[in-house]
This record gives structure tokens, C-alpha cells and sequence, in this order.
């Protein structure tokens, strides 16, 4: 495995985010983390005095969330939130397997050892947790997990899998079943494995058919991850 020293995420080292990405980011979070919820109206004006910027960086990550499918706009309405279909839930999981089993692999074939120790720490918070009973934070636990390997191989394509994740919010989450719990971390033992091995090709498989799973289990319980 070709362990590079580069930063295991951009932001760690390269300049401040500029308003726009700094107001992105954090939609995309609160849209994530399910504070702000599908079908609600946001107003440029309440956003930027909420955030402490001005209304342009607001309107532009307005037009960006647009442009992902996240925000939908209604001469009645203004921006809302969008909510998903079936079936676009359904293509959702799909491309969300795509784009994490590839950082995955990139995770691989780039981390250092502190990015491989970082993720292992992550992992072993959330089984502590998952052994604790501490359900109200598995959700967060789990993405900090995906997060630290996404952002160790490839910081463009962790933007890119965080965009996705946006769309549907995991604090209504499969993790609050304790059968769920487990056979999500099984699937998250078998990518540190890949991970520790080297072994690129696993790695993205485990986590492309992790994130399968995943949609499988949302189907049977309607809750996302």
C-alpha cells in the first residue's frame, strides 16, 4: 500500500473557506443531521442572519443546492428542501456506492499511517458506543467513520460523497436497532480489515456493497443511515 504524507483532509491545511463554501458546508450538515428537514422553506435573509453572513454567499449556495438536487425552488414558496421518492432514494444508494467504494480504494492507495490511525480511533468509537447502548450517537459516530476514510484518500470525492449524504437525514437512522447497529459494524470490520491489508479492490467492494446493505435495511424500516 502507497501511504502518501498528505493531509488527510484539505481543510486541514489549505486557506479558509471562502462564505459560499463555508454556508454550503453547512446546509449540507444541518440537511444531513436532519436540523433542517425535507419539505422545509428557507429564506435567504433568515439563513444569512442565522450564519452571520451576508445574503450573497447564502443565494449562491442556494443556486449550488439547486443545481445537486437538494433545494427545489416555487414562485410560492421560495427554497425548499427537497424531499425524495422511492425511487430516487433508490438511485440515491446506488450512486452513493459508486462514489464511496472509489474513496475507499483511494483511501488506500493514499493514507498515512496517522489518516489509518484517525480512522481506527473513529471505528473504535462507535463500537464503544454501539456497546454502550448510546444510540444517539451511532448516526454521527457512523459518518465521522465514512468521513475519515472519505477525506484520507481523496478530498474532491469526500465533497462529493458529503453531497450526497445530504439529501436524506441519518438522525432519522437504521442505528437505533441494535440488530441493525451490529450488522452495520460487522460491515464496517471487514473495510478496516481491507483498509489494514492494503487491498484496494476489497476495500471498495466492502463498501460499496456496505452502503447496499445499508438501503436494504432503510426499505425494511423506512429510516435512512
Amino acid at each position: 500500500m502507497s501511504r502518501s504524507t498528505e493531509p488527510a483532509s484539505a481543510a486541514e491545511s489549505g486557506p479558509p473557506l471562502s462564505k459560499t463554501a463555508y454556508v454550503l458546508e453547512r446546509l449540507r450538515r444541518e440537511i444531513a443531521d436532519g436540523v433542517i428537514k425535507p419539505g422545509t422553506s428557507l429564506r435567504q435573509t433568515d439563513v444569512a442572519k442565522r450564519y452571520g453572513v451576508s445574503p450573497t454567499p447564502v443565494r449562491e449556495a442556494f443556486r449550488l443546492l439547486e443545481a445537486e438536487g437538494a433545494l427545489e425552488y416555487e414562485s410560492h414558496r421560495g427554497a425548499t428542501v427537497k424531499d425524495m421518492s422511492p425511487q430516487e432514494v433508490e438511485d440515491l444508494y446506488l450512486l452513493r456506492s459508486e462514489v464511496e467504494g472509489l474513496a475507499t480504494a483511494l483511501a488506500v492507495e493514499r493514507m498515512d499511517e496517522t489518516a489509518m490511525n484517525r480512522i481506527r480511533d473513529a471505528h473504535a468509537e462507535l463500537l464503544a458506543a454501539i456497546e454502550a447502548g448510546d444510540e444517539s450517537r451511532l448516526s454521527v459516530l457512523n459518518r465521522t467513520l465514512h468521513f475519515a476514510i472519505y477525506e484520507a484518500g481523496s478530498s474532491l470525492v469526500a465533497l462529493q460523497a458529503a453531497s450526497l449524504w445530504a439529501f436524506i437525514p441519518p438522525r432519522m437512522t437504521i442505528w437505533k436497532d441494535a440488530k441493525n447497529a451490529q450488522s452495520l459494524s460487522d460491515d464496517h470490520d471487514r473495510i478496516i480489515d481491507a483498509l489494514d491489508r492494503g487491498d484496494p479492490y476489497d476495500a471498495r467492494r466492502f463498501m460499496a456493497e456496505h452502503i447496499l446493505h445499508a438501503a436494504r435495511l432503510r426499505q425494511n424500516t423506512g429510516s435512512p443511515e
